[in-house]
């Protein structure tokens, strides 16, 4: 990483609202390093700088932070700051034109080149738009693909959440400082995530999450991935915010088709008819980014044989479609005990899965044995 000594003000002008990559560049070009603009005098700022605004922010900063208190800040955080110009910084970030001048993380970010796809979605799923982000998301990863979501609640969870399950890796990008999680209910998500990936923010610690910045954090996400995948969306949904960043971008854009009554498919359903890739598995998605599917896993199960005429009854009602559970005990002539019962063994024995609101599916493992 770049020296403390330089990465101070790094950290410093990544503080100061209004001042981003291209004010920063300026400011090293005037004074010879961001080390002699942090110290200059504010007559010296106001000639080299036209925007009054971002000079007073600058001085305002300047005036209440102390860079080292800063620095010994992300070290009990352990939190790396990356300035752009370090080989560090993912190189397809700085393919935007507005990438961040420092990105922060807490855990580890994938090697340079490694493929990530975006999955983003509504807050509040349908029992369908769950299953799908869990599926995708699962075999994306086991396709060695890493995920990036937001944190958020709904779709963005449940991506992070299922590439872990299956052992692969994600990263969360936050619209706060990585020290705030938001929702705070994510907070074992992200501690999970921090182990096997990382958290990502162009924001300095202790900045808390506003409206603002939830669409200025959707271009890191669409940044960092090849490809960003809609599951489902409403007609005012952020997710499309992100699709749209991704087109500007020039990253591909997937979506998930859903019902024309469904409200959280109005989104995705117009996103293919205005050009998006139509997706209905993983393999739509590796093959338009020139991606190789992952050979199979050898699943330790090769087959399974129902333990009792209950768990034969009740799988014999059960496909990928969702089933609830009252369904399932009229469909069987099972009591509501039994089935009970019967359910949360073949849950554990991994051929059974809940999907919300009591529906259950036979898992994508039981499926393909």
């Amino acid at each position: 990483m770049a020296s403390p000594d330089v990465l101070k003000y790094w950290v410093g002008f990544s503080s100061v609202p209004g001042i981003g990559r291209i004010r920063i560049s300026q400011l090293i070009d005037r004074f010879g390093s961001l080390a002699e603009a942090w110290k200059a005098s504010e007559s010296e700022l106001r000639l080299a700088v036209s925007d009054s605004r971002s000079i007073d922010a600058l001085l305002l900063t300047r005036s209440r932070l102390s860079l080292e208190a800063e620095m010994e800040k992300l070290a009990r955080h352990k939190v790396q700051a990356i300035p752009c110009e370090h080989p560090c910084y993912p190189s397809r970030l700085k393919e935007i034109h507005d990438y961040p001048p420092v990105l922060y993380v807490r855990g580890t970010l994938p090697p340079e080149g490694h493929p990530c796809v975006a999955v983003v979605g509504t807050r509040r799923p349908t029992i369908y738009g769950r299953q799908v982000a869990e599926e995708m998301a699962a075999d994306l990863a086991r396709n060695d693909t890493t995920i990036v979501s937001g944190l958020a609640r709904g779709v963005d969870s449940i991506a992070h959440q299922s590439a872990l399950e299956c052992g692969g890796k994600t990263i969360a990008v936050l619209a706060s400082g990585l020290d705030i999680i938001y929702p705070a209910e994510n907070l074992k998500l992200a501690q999970h995530i921090m182990a096997s990936g990382a958290l990502v923010s162009e924001y300095p610690l202790g900045v808390r999450p506003r409206a603002e910045n939830f669409p200025l954090r959707n271009r890191i996400m669409s940044g960092l991935s090849l490809g960003v995948l809609v599951v489902e969306a409403g007609e005012r949904s952020g997710a499309l915010i992100t699709a749209l960043q991704a087109l500007e971008q020039n990253r591909e854009v997937f979506a998930i088709p859903g019902s024309i009554l469904s409200p959280t498919s109005k989104g995705t359903n117009r996103l293919i008819q205005e050009g998006a890739k139509l997706v209905c598995r993983c393999a739509d998605i590796l093959e338009e980014l020139n991606l190789s599917m992952v050979a199979p896993r050898q699943l330790e199960i090769k087959e399974f044989a129902p333990a009792n005429e209950a768990e034969s009854g009740i799988l014999e009602q059960l496909s990928p479609e969702p089933s609830h559970i009252d369904e399932i005990c009229r469909s069987s002539g099972l009591t509501m005990p039994q089935v009970s019962s019967t359910l949360a063994m073949l849950e554990l024995k991994g051929v059974v899965k809940r999907i919300g609101n009591m529906n259950y599916v036979r898992s994508q493992q039981a499926r393909a044995e």
